[in-house]
């Protein structure tokens, strides 16, 4: 069983924001394969299924970006999976330009809250994600107002492109491994 956790804030007033850019990687893949958001456990909405021959749990937790944490710990005890193993992540980053994805097997939070949240509930910073690039804020834009803000028209545009090479990354880590999935989606 894998755990996809897309990172994001639960809400209408937060549903087109940048930082909730894990949650619409999660419902395109749940799109693509007809899983429906359904499943209400530890304080997640979870659409459970198939892909490439993988038993998944697709999540989002409700929880509030920064006390993410506390789902995906309380997710990883009632699966009983293992994190280094069978969890990825996928989360909005300030530091990659848009639209570039970069996946590791493991690594510090950096200044991510969501992040930090669930390395300090899981205890360990072994197990795997997927950054997606947001790019800096302009100017002298605040960062939390920047990641809580719109994409631009142009961004918005070039979502749907996006959105499909996050959920093909995440295809490759359950079909042929998280190493060839690297080798094929992060940029040189």
């Amino acid at each position: 069983m894998w755990l996809i956790v897309g990172l994001g804030n639960p809400g209408e007033r937060y549903a087109r924001t940048r930082h909730n850019i894990g949650f619409r990687s999660v419902e395109t893949l749940a799109e693509r394969y007809g899983l429906t958001f359904r499943n209400q456990r530890a304080n997640s909405e979870i659409a459970e299924g198939n892909i490439r021959g993988q038993r998944v749990a697709l999540v989002k937790p409700q929880t509030y970006m920064n006390l993410s944490g506390q789902a995906v710990s309380a997710l990883r005890n009632w699966y009983k999976i293992d994190p280094a193993r069978e969890l990825l992540v996928i989360y909005d980053d300030l530091d990659l330009p848009f639209a570039k994805l970069r996946l590791r097997e493991r690594g510090s939070a950096g200044t991510h809250n969501g992040m930090r949240s669930i390395v300090g509930q899981l205890g360990t910073t072994e197990f795997p994600r997927l950054r997606v690039g947001i790019g800096q804020p302009p100017g002298k834009m605040d960062a939390a107002d920047y990641v809580l803000s719109r994409f631009t028209p142009e961004e918005e545009a070039a979502l749907p492109d996006l959105l499909a090479r996050i959920a093909d990354a995440v295809e490759v880590v359950l079909g042929e491994g998280l190493i060839a999935a690297m080798n094929r989606y992060n940029p040189l």
